[in-house]
């Protein structure tokens, strides 16, 4: 797929987490190329809390114009970080996200598969993202294992790809 603009959103506080890894190969398993733009908010800091930090801002507008966006956290409390939240509270209601988007989160236990759908999935649709199929769990122990993302990849990916040659032919 070309002219496809992709995005990931990492809510990890640690930097080049293993979420950020999974929100990379799940991306590149839905697309067949690296993201265009890669948002691990680790890195960004302290000016997620400066509403006029420029940076932010073209962060903002990066995500918002994808075609693609993969938006991982770990599972906190049951819920995404609130370093992702921070970020996410950017963005207009309904307007803000122009594409697809696929929550993915990482957690150390089964119990929190629920996660993706309860808690991410809302707020992505919130935003404006359209969210095809089920929101994606993967256990911590088992981001770097491609058969983790293959259930899903089964069930979700179809409809994701259809959606962006859609975009694509729309772009045309």
């Amino acid at each position: 797929m070309k002219d496809i603009r992709t995005a990931v959103v990492v809510g990890n506080p640690k930097p080049e987490s293993r979420t950020l890894a999974a929100t990379i190969h799940l991306t590149r398993e839905l697309t067949g190329a690296d993201p265009g733009l890669v948002v691990d908010l680790a890195t960004v800091g302290p000016a997620l809390l400066d509403w006029s930090s420029p940076e932010v801002a073209g962060l903002v507008a990066g995500v918002g114009d994808a075609d693609l966006v993969v938006v991982g956290s770990p599972t906190y409390k049951g819920a995404y970080t609130g370093l992702l939240k921070l970020f996410l509270d950017r963005f207009a209601a309904r307007t803000g996200l122009s594409g697809i988007a696929v929550p993915l989160m990482l957690g150390g236990s089964p119990a929190h598969a629920l996660a993706p759908e309860l808690t991410l999935r809302p707020l992505l649709t919130e935003i404006g993202g359209t969210v095809p199929g089920r929101g994606l769990f993967v256990l911590d122990s088992r981001y770097d294992d491609p058969s983790a993302y293959d259930d899903w990849l089964h069930d979700t990916a179809p409809a994701v790809r259809a959606l962006l040659e859609a975009t694509q032919g729309a772009l045309a």
